[in-house]
């Protein structure tokens, strides 16, 4: 059986081009991406003896603020 050159398939060229290109975007984004501030994070608070535990955090704030009709 004579061997002949194998010619990659349109799929295969479309899939390179497709990793190629998610590669380009992820090194180009990678630099900007910055660390969350240490100050931030929060350590949890102890539960409650009697039960409840229910707190009106930053969090529960900003959630009634978007969900006001």
């Amino acid at each position: 059986m004579p061997s002949s050159p194998s010619r990659p398939s349109r799929r295969t060229l479309f899939a390179g081009v497709g990793t190629a290109g998610a590669l380009a975007v992820a090194v180009s984004v990678l630099p900007s991406v910055k660390a969350l501030p240490e100050a931030s994070v929060s350590l949890p608070r102890p539960k409650p003896e009697k039960g409840g535990g229910y707190a009106l955090s930053e969090h529960v704030k900003h959630y009634y603020q978007t969900a006001r009709v």
